[in-house]
């Protein structure tokens, strides 16, 4: 069964057909957890995908229309969760006053690092990047949270991907002005 018919069907409430996305996607889910993770202790691919799952999965409360829309709500889901992560590790130790870094290449590596500010300056610049251009912001979450390579987001919305290097380039270059102190 196609991945569009079992979201679809999940989509419905058939049980079946949403642990069956899951036991198809799962392994997609999981490497790009992994991908995130790169060795970080901060948190096990396994928990980033479980956790992803559940909001995913959670009551019907996600409506996806295909396999494109479904790894941008994914990636969408892991940023919230790695920012929930790190404002909570961030509420048990106020003002570590650890130095802003520039813009990383994956959100679980930055977190890793106990750079929180940045994650925290980036998601705020990202927040504002949405309001000017949706599209790439979803681009920056799905390389930056989900860690989708160019070629992977370039198939998954049959876009070409010199179109997409384009928009990755104007995605950084607006974050990093975003990001810089005033």
């Amino acid at each position: 069964m196609e991945i569009t018919e079992l979201i679809g069907k999940a989509r419905e409430g058939d049980a079946r057909a949403s642990e069956h996305l899951f036991a198809v996607l799962y392994d997609e889910l999981r490497r790009l957890a992994a991908g995130q993770l790169r060795g970080a202790e901060v948190m096990r691919a396994t928990s980033l995908v479980h956790e992803a799952w559940l909001k995913l999965a959670g009551h019907g409360a996600v409506v996806v229309n295909d396999r494109s829309h479904y790894f941008s709500v994914a990636a969408r889901v892991m940023r919230q969760i790695v920012i929930d992560h790190v404002r909570a590790r961030g509420a048990l130790r106020r003002g570590g006053g650890a130095a802003p870094a520039s813009l990383d290449t994956t959100a679980l590596q930055v977190a890793a690092e106990e750079r929180d500010e940045s994650l925290l300056a980036l998601d705020a610049a990202l927040v504002r990047l949405a309001a000017v251009d949706a599209d790439l912001a979803a681009l920056v979450e799905m390389r930056f949270y989900a860690g989708l390579e160019l070629s992977e987001i370039a198939d998954a919305q049959q876009r070409s991907e010199s179109s997409l290097k384009r928009d990755w380039r104007r995605a950084r270059a607006f974050l990093q002005r975003e990001m810089m102190p005033a």
